[in-house]
């Protein structure tokens, strides 16, 4: 679900920054009231959280992968406007470091994946929670249905984006200039590996962290309970109790991931659309484009914009492989581990950022 670069024309690249922008204006003005360094870290842990998900590759139907996000979570436990920075941080060291999406599509990737996932996750969680206890049963069946429905509907956004470059982007001779399949390939390419694989990934998760935090610590799901349970900037009771201390668990289970992600290069194929320009030229590459596209023979070249936008940037460490590691599982590994870093530096960074701020403010 991570566009890269080329596959969407900078006209489209440029409306989605925008329409991306009003929605980093807002998460960024509504967070600010509440990031301080008792909500940094589970902020910076849930937007971890989400990086590491989003590494384990899924083998969808046609030959292709897939993977959770982890905005259902995410959007529970953080709101649903924290959870849009979170997941955008995600995705932006992805993009700048992994070559996991692109720089130009950050904006669309961002608006699918953080904006409309979030937003979707939390529609559904709070419709379908009500005002029950924290600890009711009807709390994960609400989880699952806002972690499934959220992915889905990020994957529909991502489908149409690529669906309509063909019908409004072409070269002279009629030619696509980026993502070459119509909406009549792409929506059920995208939708039926997420509605099945990787929708029940998100499902599993959400409903499943939800399940454990009922157990462990209920006071992690009060900022999107209804009435007086939702305290703002108040996630887990941290006026009693060290956040950091709060968060441990998460931490525990975040490095476990780590140490697993290897798995997630164990599912072989590409996800489709996220095709290199260098595919279009390779025979069996050219096969396994075809056959997750209903059998439409991709372009014999590629085109054009695409080939010209795919080497916009250079990402350091492209598709989680360190140069310097030969093992893939070592360097996959290492990628989850200095990703996770750089995304707890970002939140910590910004959190400092924004208490000094409010210090001086009150001098």
């Amino acid at each position: 679900m991570h566009i890269p670069d080329g596959y969407l024309s900078p006209a489209t690249c440029a409306v989605l920054y925008g329409a991306a922008a009003p929605f980093w204006y807002t998460a960024l003005q509504r967070v600010k009231k509440s990031l301080s360094t008792r909500f940094v870290p589970l902020l910076s842990v849930m937007a971890a959280l989400s990086f590491v998900v989003m590494m384990f590759n899924l083998p969808l139907p046609g030959g292709t992968t897939g993977h959770a996000v982890g905005v259902g979570i995410a959007t529970i436990v953080l709101g649903p406007w924290a959870s849009i920075l979170a997941i955008s941080i995600a995705l932006a060291i992805q993009a700048v470091f992994f070559g996991d999406g692109g720089i130009t599509t950050l904006g669309a990737n961002c608006f699918n994946m953080a904006i409309v996932g979030s937003l979707v996750a939390y529609a559904i969680y709070r419709l379908a929670s009500g005002h029950v206890a924290l600890t009711s049963s009807r709390r994960v069946v609400a989880a699952a249905l806002a972690g499934y429905a959220a992915i889905n509907a990020s994957a529909f956004c991502a489908a149409v984006e690529f669906g309509i470059q063909p019908l409004f982007f072409k070269d002279p001779t009629g030619a696509p200039l980026y993502a070459p399949y119509s909406l009549s390939i792409a929506i059920p390419a995208m939708m039926i590996g997420h509605l099945t694989f990787a929708g029940l990934a998100e499902l599993v998760l959400t409903a499943g962290v939800v399940a454990y935090f009922q157990r462990t610590n209920p006071s992690l799901l009060k900022l999107t309970a209804p009435g007086d349970l939702a305290v703002e900037g108040d996630a887990a009771g941290a006026e009693t109790q060290s956040m950091w201390r709060t968060v441990r668990p998460l931490w525990a289970g975040l490095a476990l991931l780590m140490v697993l992600t290897p798995l997630g290069i164990l599912a072989a194929g590409t996800a489709w659309g996220e095709w290199s320009a260098r595919d279009f030229s390779s025979l069996q590459a050219r096969e396994k484009m075809a056959m997750a596209s209903n059998h439409a023979a991709p372009p014999i070249d590629p085109p054009k914009g695409l080939l010209h936008l795919s080497t916009l940037w250079t990402a350091p460490f492209p598709q989680y492989a360190p140069s310097f590691v030969r093992r893939p599982a070592v360097g996959y590994a290492l990628s989850a581990m200095f990703g996770s870093g750089a995304i707890i530096l970002v939140s910590l960074i910004a959190g400092t950022l924004v208490t000094h701020a409010r210090g001086k403010s009150r001098c």
